[in-house]
């Protein structure tokens, strides 16, 4: 992509009634649009950054024989109803409607019941278990106060998976799988050293459930971290009951700020049994379905990294979820360096390596800055000077200096062969 062709400029300042780090930065970069409180657009660069954040958490559910879907996002009243959270009493983030012959609908805030309502067509017998499915969906809160920018907003990008399970066993089988499927995904995304599976409020099913928080002093929550353990509790389940079961001493653990980047639920069969949702077993009798629900806010982990990674110059994003892997620099318009700047783009992008190529008339000065505040991993200067010596000057987003490269290690660094 050639900068003089992305529609997005980037800009010095963010809305006055911005307050979140991430949000202000994204924001000023061209990553994201504020529609309202809590409600962003995601322009072509927010775009690349979710769907290669996206493709992340899809290869590892994959891997654990999660089969994706889509769900729609109006829901039925009579479907919720079913499980007593219609009500805006029980659940009071509800976006509500009508059609326009009278029917009410609802706009997905979960698709817990819708999900396990559609898998009740499709689950019959002990041989179609264990089984999962997930999804991408836009889900729709209506938060009382949207905060924390894009870590928090009315409406955002979930993955939602969900599993059949037979049996009690069965269903710990495919958990633990998750768990480890999640810390993949975290690790992946670069933030996995400072995210911890931490215990939380189980609700009326299990004792704990499990919620993945990141160390994050823009977050919502705060843990109680045992790092030698790798042991972490959400305050709400901090007590001495739960420290003596998990074999911890309150004055061994450290309190600090995270927010929460994913979460899974043992629902048991209480959900299948409120929705008359059951299986025959080998011996002909009908069981209920044992059932789990997993989530990862894919626009909150995006404005978590944003908020946790950045530096006073910008952002800073990991390879694997840049935009772009390279951001070239063109200082001058001279045919020789603009013949350079134009080769080096081409080769680049035959090579596989995806490419933001500043090609605009403007001051160094300027497109280094921007350079820095897209956070772009890689920059590679083409210049006059370069072009004498045959080189191109390279530098990472992450580091001071820079450095003369030839071509073919240039290459060499890009694409990983190094």
């Amino acid at each position: 992509m050639r900068s003089t062709q992305l529609f997005t400029k980037t800009s010095k300042t963010a809305p006055a009634d911005e307050v979140a780090k991430n949000a202000q930065l994204l924001i000023r970069a061209g990553y994201v649009h504020k529609e309202m409180a809590g409600v962003y657009a995601y322009l072509p660069l927010g775009l690349r950054v979710l769907e290669n954040i996206k493709q992340i958490v899809r290869e590892e559910m994959n891997g654990i024989q999660s089969q994706e879907l889509i769900m729609t996002g109006l829901q039925r009243r009579e479907l919720w109803e079913t499980t007593g959270r219609w009500d805006d009493k029980v659940v009071d983030i509800w976006f509500k409607s009508k059609l326009k012959d009278g029917t009410d609908v609802g706009f997905g805030w979960s698709h817990e019941e819708p999900i396990v309502d559609m898998l009740k067509h499709h689950v019959e017998s002990y041989k179609d278990v264990p089984m999962s499915v997930y999804q991408f969906q836009t889900k729709l809160r209506n938060e009382t106060r949207a905060k924390s920018g894009i870590m928090r907003g009315r409406e955002f990008v979930m993955k939602d998976m969900y599993s059949c399970s037979a049996t009690a066993e069965q269903h710990e089988v495919f958990y633990q799988a998750a768990i480890e499927a999640y810390k993949r995904v975290y690790d992946r995304l670069g933030i996995g050293a400072d995210t911890y599976v931490t215990f939380a409020s189980g609700g009326a099913f299990t004792q704990f459930s499990h919620e993945f928080q990141t160390i994050c002093d823009a977050g919502e929550d705060v843990i109680y971290l045992h790092r030698e353990k790798n042991i972490a509790l959400n305050e709400e389940v901090m007590d001495d009951e739960n420290l003596a079961k998990l074999g911890l001493k309150r004055e061994e653990l450290e309190q600090v700020k995270t927010a929460e980047v994913g979460n899974i639920f043992n629902f048991g069969t209480q959900k299948s049994e409120a929705m008359d949702f059951a299986y025959t077993d080998e011996n002909g009798e009908k069981k209920f379905v044992h059932l789990g629900s997993y989530g990862i806010g894919v626009t909150r982990v995006m404005g978590v990294i944003a908020e946790k990674l950045a530096d006073d110059k910008g952002l800073v994003w990991p390879d694997n979820i840049a935009p772009f892997q390279v951001y070239i620099a063109r200082l001058g318009t001279d045919e020789p360096v603009i013949a350079a700047a134009d080769k080096l783009y081409d080769d680049l992008r035959t090579a596989g390596v995806e490419v933001l190529y500043d090609d605009r008339d403007a001051r160094p000065g300027e497109k280094f800055a921007d350079a820095d505040l897209l956070g772009i991993p890689h920059r590679v200067v083409v210049s006059a000077k370069t072009v004498e010596q045959g080189c191109f000057e390279y530098k990472k987003r992450t580091e001071s200096e820079s450095s003369m490269l030839t071509v073919e290690k240039l290459k060499s660094v890009l694409t990983g062969q190094e």
